[in-house]
């Protein structure tokens, strides 16, 4: 019978520092530190950090992980604040021009992002230091999703009757373009204009799981989240995205932590929010992300960082 070490040997290779870029699996001895070390993969958790300086709920978000904007929400009134993280702290920047709850946001950092949608159909897009009014949307609407940057963005669903419009925007206008196939509110979006993602959402009434992709052109339905819900967050790309937190069907109106990460296939549960919510904010990617604010309730200003990825371990030889 093989044994594992005649199929793998016994030598550990010994390294003076940790290598670069590890392949999954990957046994070292550090000379330096003295101690054998790994590479393996961390499915991904959850960490509580600094709270914003205001909790709201419904709130606008843009950036990344470590470069994030929160910006209108309530609290409970409609609010105008913003906020700017970067990766440690919550700063007050200047506010939006009106004061709006149920806000959609999209931008690749904290300097450059676009705020639309809401009770009307107000867009706003951000420098890094004001906002400055923009034309508006074609259709007013709450709960919609957004995908894309400050100059060329999607506008998703939203309002009472769980609308399919999509609009996208060229950096000046809002020009309407084809149909989502599932009509939804309070639905979670990511991506760029010409490959996008939807998932979740309200289709009046019940709760849905219904996952849709976006080509440029037409939307295609996928397979779907496993645990249908609206009010989420959700952030990444069309074939890499993360959706978290959310109201669930059962019991009725109740809120979630659960965390899913889309692999342009499939989706899979992973770990939960330190705390569940709804109507929350989110920023980064499906291995780096940020959520913050929503609704318990009471309203929070509760952010917690997402990791995910290879990761370097030490065996505890004590």
């Amino acid at each position: 019978m093989t044994t594992y070490k005649e199929i793998r040997g016994t030598n550990i290779e010994a390294v003076a520092s940790d290598p670069s870029n590890p392949v999954d699996g990957q046994v070292w001895y550090n000379t330096t530190s003295n101690v054998v070390k790994a590479n393996t993969v961390n499915p991904g958790s959850w960490a509580t950090v600094n709270s914003m300086n205001t909790a709201r709920k419904a709130l606008g978000s843009a950036g990344t992980q470590t470069a994030a904007l929160a910006f209108g929400g309530s609290a409970p009134a409609d609010s105008v604040l913003t906020e700017s993280y970067n990766g440690t702290n919550w700063t007050e920047v200047n506010d939006l021009n009106t004061a709006q709850g149920e806000r959609t946001g999209v931008g690749a950092t904290n300097t450059a992002a676009l705020a639309f949608a809401g009770n009307t159909a107000l867009t706003e897009t951000w420098n890094g230091t004001n906002w400055t009014e923009v034309n508006d949307l074609n259709t007013a609407r709450f709960g919609a999703a957004g995908a894309g940057t400050n100059t060329a963005a999607l506008a998703i669903g939203g309002s009472a009757s769980g609308k399919v419009i999509t609009e996208l925007w060229n950096g000046t206008n809002w020009t309407e373009v084809n149909d989502l196939n599932t009509g939804r509110r309070y639905l979670a979006g990511c991506g760029i204009t010409t490959a996008a993602l939807a998932f979740g959402g309200a289709v009046v009434p019940p709760l849905s799981a219904a996952t849709e992709t976006w080509n440029g052109t037409n939307w295609t339905e996928v397979n779907d989240l496993n645990t249908a819900r609206a009010k989420l967050g959700g952030v990444g790309t069309n074939t890499a995205a993360l959706a978290f937190g959310g109201q669930v069907p059962a019991p009725e109106g109740s809120v979630t932590a659960l965390t899913e990460s889309y692999n342009g296939t499939n989706w899979t549960e992973l770990g939960n929010l330190n705390t569940a919510r709804e109507v929350l904010g989110g920023a980064g990617t499906n291995t780096a992300a940020l959520g913050f604010g929503g609704s318990v309730p009471p309203v929070t200003a509760v952010t917690e960082e997402w990791n995910a990825g290879p990761a370097t371990v030490t065996f505890d030889v004590s």
